[in-house]
């Protein structure tokens, strides 16, 4: 029985591989390559899709998320409320803007940021929370937002592990005050090397992120501010136009092999897996489930011929890049525990059930 892969990138291309050829043979043609035709188009095509009103294309998912916390004005002396339990890039884009980073826990059931805890930790020098939709799976952004609407403060949602997951029916991209997005090539909707995106309904906001992402100017040699280079550039853009048709069937395609990981691995001694609230439409970018002996089980499944990965190993306030900040061992007890038990499955719009089948196999023979 042949191996199963975590994921496999050469399928999409396989399945569109007409459709991408001829969009990369047609920016090729056209001698454009930044700020082009491509990426208006994609950018508009993309607000659509997210609901949003506006979307600016940028280099990277980090970038997407600074360039929003700097269009906000946001700096030394501000404090932005982030997850305990998120990927390092989250935190890196506070910290690039010389915030202060305040950690709160996640819910133990979804991963995410816990509405519960987040007014304990308000000050008068907040400004912004900083949910993840992690996983795939979003955040409560109606419970957020009500609590920064109570204390007149803002909401900047990092959904690069969500492209079209849903919020009590609404897809995430345009519920706060604006939406990082990355696409890197194993996202949902992934290039072919990095990229990154800004959604908001906020016009002003939106100008200032453009401005910003094209070293702060609009107007060629014509500088309004101190910006940088963090630009989606004209190939990415054109294979993110022929993917973005596909997104929400590839989507589906994903939410069938969770469904049918959910059913046949309930109860299983020692496994937890993933609870999706009855608001909550999560497209499994990650089927990530937790084990108190994560590393032997881990090591089973390769020995099946079943490839895992971890998702993440450290959590960010452990990591060596924030040992100055006051956060050791112990500071944030569940974000550990998480971090020491969680095993993401494999999981893409190109896994068979046959292979999903042969994953849940080797999952129940566990001992």
């Amino acid at each position: 029985m042949k191996g199963v892969p975590f994921l496999d990138l050469q399928q999409p291309y396989r399945e569109l591989q007409a459709e991408m050829d001829a969009a990369c043979a047609r920016v090729l043609a056209g001698g454009r390559y930044l700020l082009g035709a491509e990426i208006q188009e994609f950018e508009r095509e993309y607000a659509a899709y997210t609901g949003a009103r506006h979307c600016v294309g940028g280099a990277n998912g980090l970038d997407a998320l600074h360039l929003i916390l700097r269009a906000l004005g946001v700096g030394p002396g501000d404090e932005v409320i982030v997850p305990s339990n998120t990927y390092i890039a989250t935190w890196l884009a506070v910290t690039h803007t010389g915030a202060t980073l305040v950690p709160v826990e996640p819910d133990w059931r979804t991963f995410n940021l816990d509405p519960a805890r987040i007014e304990a930790v308000i000050t008068p020098r907040t400004k912004v929370i900083l949910p993840v939709h992690l996983y795939g799976q979003a955040a409560d952004l109606d419970a957020i937002v009500r609590i920064a609407e109570k204390h007149g403060l803002l909401v900047v949602d990092d959904a690069a592990q969500a492209h079209g997951a849903t919020c009590r029916k609404r897809r995430v991209g345009g519920l706060g005050t604006a939406t990082g997005w990355s696409f890197y090539p194993t996202k949902n909707l992934g290039a072919l090397g990095d990229g990154g995106a800004v959604t908001t309904n906020d016009e002003a906001l939106a100008d200032k992120v453009r401005c910003l992402r094209n070293y702060g100017s609009t107007v060629k040699y014509h500088n309004r501010c101190q910006g940088f280079n963090s630009r989606l550039d004209e190939i990415q853009a054109a294979m993110l136009r022929v993917k973005l048709p596909c997104l929400d069937i590839w989507n589906e395609r994903r939410a069938r092999i969770a469904g049918l990981y959910r059913s046949a691995l309930a109860g299983l001694p020692g496994l937890t897996l993933p609870e999706v609230p009855d608001w909550s439409g999560p497209v499994w970018h990650l089927f990530v489930v937790r084990h108190p002996e994560r590393d032997r089980l881990q090591q089973h499944l390769l020995s099946a011929g079943v490839e895992t990965l971890i998702h993440y190993p450290i959590p960010p306030h452990l990591q060596e890049a924030y040992r100055r900040l006051p956060f050791g061992p112990g500071s944030f007890p569940i974000s550990e525990t998480m971090h020491r038990e969680v095993l993401s499955l494999p999981m893409g719009p190109h896994l068979s059930l046959e292979q999903a089948q042969q994953v849940i196999a080797a999952i129940q023979s566990f001992r």
